[in-house]
Formats: structure tokens, C-alpha cells, sequence
């Protein structure tokens, strides 16, 4: 039982943080050590494939929620007299492809050898709070020039660039979200737009790595009846508490700064950092 509840808290703990610029990966991090949910106190397999697979469950509620929006790509694939070439499904959906592609060249070879090296609290510290006034800076600089207020006119050139800037996520703490908004921010698109933007690009993302994860640790042969139960706990928590999230994220786009996430990086990273120092949680 022990084990399901610490899977409820981690879920909780995915489903707000998924979307929110902070990172769900180093909040996991932090999280597992503090209430002993980790390498150090289950087997490390599980926790690490636990964190990972997790995470579908905060991407279904994106397809729940946005499922008018998957709908009306699929219907409108192709371009036609009512539906102009810039506006099909084809076109958004090879944008989230074109995207998809630098984060995918990077960690599907690097993935072991990112995990073994920054998947502990020290290094997550660090990219909380370097990625937090990498998000001040960014906001200061570029929200205000944006042009492309639609997720259905970014075009390939700018897809590419926010799936470069994708890539800082794969260093746990930068925040995947942080990172494309950044990216989307840059192109020139508007804050509501580079969220959902980021939203769709999770999909692929994140299924990706979930598909790996449990190829990699085959699931169902090696975990026991409890540690299934407390994945699928895991999961639905997860997604509930990401259906929350994700509507009330918008509309705090639509009238508040980032910076606001940026500052609470910035406090949490000190924390951590006493923490650390403290040996409350250890750094690696």
C-alpha cells in the first residue's frame, strides 16, 4: 500500500507539472527522493520506467482535451477548395513530425548515458534555475514581437527551430515546456500559441519515450502484481490532475508573465540547494 500512495504522490506531482514550464521530469526526481521513491529504495528499473510511462497519462488528457482540434485535422487531412494548403491537417501534422525530429536524433542514442549522468537532484537544481533566467530573459525579449497567433501558421522553418530548443528538455530540469515555449517565442509565436503548440508536440514526444521505456524494461514480465497496480495509479492520476492543469495554464497565458514560473524555479532551486547541502536529499 506503502507503494501505491507514493505513486499517487508522484502522479499528483506529474499531472501539474507536465505543462507548466518547472520540468515534471526533475520535480519527479526531487519528489521520489524526498519520499523515497527512487533507485535507492525500489528497484531503479522501475522508478526510472515508472517516471517515464507516467507521463502518457498526462498526454492523454492533451488528446482529450484537444480532441475537436485531432478531429478537425483528420477531416481536413488534405488540402481542397475549403481547405487552403496552409490550413490542412497534413501540414500541422509534419510540422509536429518536423519537430519531433532533433529531440528524437538526440535521445534515442543518448538516452542511457543522459539518464546515468543528470537524472539526480544536483544536476536538476542547476538547470531549474539556469533554465529560469534563461525564461526571463526570453520573455523580456521576445513575447511582445509575436506574429503567429494560430498553431495552424507555424510554418516548417519555425517547427524545426522549436524542436531544436525541444532538446534542452532532455537535460532533466530544463523543462520541455520552458524550452518550446522559448523556441516558439523566438519564431515569433504567441505565448497561447507556442503553449499549444508544445502541447501537441508532447505527444509524439512523449509516447516515444514511454514506448521505450517499457520495451526497454518489459513491463509486464518483470514487474509484480503491486507495482502494476501502483503504475496504473500512477497513470490515472496523472491524467486527472493534468486535465486541471492544462485549461487553467491557458487562461493564466492569456493575462499573466511566465516570469512568474521563472521565480518559482529560482526559489525552488535554492531550496534544493540547501537541501543538498544539508544532506536532507543527496545529490546524486
Amino acid at each position: 500500500m506503502l507503494l501505491i500512495l507514493k505513486a499517487i504522490i508522484i502522479g499528483i506531482v506529474e499531472g501539474i507539472t507536465e505543462f507548466l514550464p518547472v520540468s515534471s521530469t526533475g520535480h519527479m526526481i526531487i519528489a521520489g527522493s524526498l519520499i523515497g521513491f527512487d533507485g535507492t529504495v525500489y528497484r531503479k528499473a522501475y522508478t526510472d520506467m515508472f517516471s517515464v510511462v507516467i507521463q502518457l497519462g498526462a498526454i492523454l488528457a492533451v488528446v482529450v482535451l484537444y480532441w475537436d482540434k485531432i478531429i478537425s485535422t483528420l477531416k481536413n487531412f488534405f488540402p481542397s477548395d475549403r481547405v487552403p494548403v496552409k490550413k490542412c491537417g497534413l501540414k500541422f501534422w509534419i510540422n509536429i513530425v518536423i519537430a519531433s525530429i532533433p529531440a528524437a536524433v538526440i535521445g534515442i542514442p543518448f538516452n542511457d548515458k543522459i539518464e546515468e549522468k543528470l537524472f539526480y537532484p544536483l544536476p536538476v537544481t542547476i538547470a531549474l534555475i539556469v533554465g529560469a533566467i534563461w525564461m526571463i530573459y526570453a520573455e523580456n525579449r521576445y513575447r511582445n514581437n509575436s506574429k503567429v497567433i494560430s498553431i495552424d501558421d507555424v510554418n516548417a522553418k519555425q517547427a524545426i527551430i522549436i524542436g531544436v530548443f525541444q532538446c534542452l528538455a532532455l537535460w532533466p530540469g530544463m523543462s520541455r515546456s520552458a524550452s518550446t515555449i522559448i523556441g516558439a517565442w523566438i519564431v515569433g509565436l504567441s505565448t497561447v500559441a507556442a503553449a499549444e503548440f508544445s502541447f501537441f508536440l508532447a505527444i509524439p514526444a512523449m509516447i516515444g519515450a514511454s514506448g521505450m521505456s517499457l520495451i526497454k524494461h518489459n513491463v509486464f514480465s518483470t514487474c509484480s502484481s503491486i507495482e502494476l497496480i501502483a503504475l496504473a495509479a500512477g497513470f490515472i492520476v496523472s491524467f486527472v490532475v493534468a486535465l486541471v492543469v492544462i485549461d487553467k495554464f491557458i487562461a493564466f497565458l492569456k493575462k499573466k508573465p511566465m516570469k512568474v514560473f521563472a521565480i518559482y524555479r529560482i526559489v525552488l532551486g535554492i531550496v534544493l540547494i540547501i537541501l543538498i547541502y544539508t544532506n536532507i536529499i543527496t545529490w546524486h
